[in-house]
């Protein structure tokens, strides 16, 4: 079982630009989860938005080709992939020749899927959409809908995950709501380094209320965990106290080494949001 501090995270790399899938490093999704009392039959659906915004290779006449990526990896999966690893990985494209960006997109879609479902059965491939350089400016930017948390005037002074926070008026009818924050940080587990994120929380149930749940998402901030950890935390916390009918939560995190990775977990069947960047990423 790969264990996040024996990746290239925090260490000195060599960088390879000939195309070489044993660079990704899975790390196993049973740890973090087993701590938030998870078993295998998980309570939510949902998936891992990745953005490459650093994909270039060459074509069969040595020309270089630059492309985003987007990459959806189903929360399902028995791996999340680190991070510096997937980076390293791609780089390994950058001077190898690919006869056409299909052949890229399909070397991407079956060295993802092998590394997010290593040691299991694979249930679903990791999606992969390629966007040409000439179509660059349809990429938009997008802020979270919903109300902000960050209106409120408010004193903070826990930096560490505080569930307690949370509550709801479970005595009063349900209600529906969309609530944003942007101020979501935590930190890599083997860096330290602070990952900075903008969450956004639906739910139908008791109205939660929101001075807790904005203090709850600023507790994060001294908090050592990957992203994908951090959202599925916020969203067993948030279903545990606050008791929603229906719950889906979404962060976006700025990227780092030309990645951005957006969690989405949902307690019903809902699909994906689009992979629209804002304007931090």
């Amino acid at each position: 079982m790969n264990h996040p501090n024996q990746s290239q995270l925090g260490q000195a790399s060599t960088y390879t630009d000939q195309y070489d899938a044993a660079l990704l490093f899975p790390i196993p999704r049973s740890t973090a989860r087993a701590a938030l009392g998870l078993a295998a039959s998980l309570p939510f659906l949902g998936a891992d938005l990745w953005t490459a915004f650093e994909l270039s290779w060459l074509n069969t006449r040595g020309k270089p080709q630059v492309a985003l990526a987007h990459f959806t990896v189903p929360c399902e999966s028995v791996n999340i992939i680190e991070s510096k690893s997937l980076k390293l990985y791609l780089g390994s494209f950058n001077n190898t020749r690919f006869a056409d960006t299909a052949e890229v997109q399909a070397r991407l879609r079956a060295d993802l899927t092998e590394a997010a479902w290593r040691g299991g059965v694979v249930q679903s491939g990791v999606g992969v959409k390629l966007v040409a350089a000439e179509l660059f400016d349809r990429e938009p930017i997008y802020e979270l809908d919903g109300l902000s948390l960050d209106r409120l005037d408010l004193d903070c002074d826990r930096y560490t995950p505080a569930p307690e926070l949370l509550t709801s008026a479970t005595d009063e009818a349900p209600v529906s709501e969309v609530l944003t924050s942007n101020l979501l940080r935590s930190n890599c587990p083997v860096t330290g380094q602070p990952d900075w994120g903008s969450v956004q929380i639906s739910y139908f149930g008791p109205q939660i209320d929101q001075a807790g749940l904005l203090r709850y998402i600023v507790s994060f901030r001294n908090h050592n965990g990957f992203h994908e950890d951090c959202v599925e935390r916020l969203f067993m916390d948030i279903s545990e106290r606050c008791q929603p009918h229906k719950l889906a939560v979404y962060a976006r995190y700025t990227r780092r080494g030309g990645l951005d990775i957006n969690p989405f977990r949902t307690s019903y069947p809902l699909a994906l949001p689009v992979n629209h960047r804002n304007a931090r990423q």
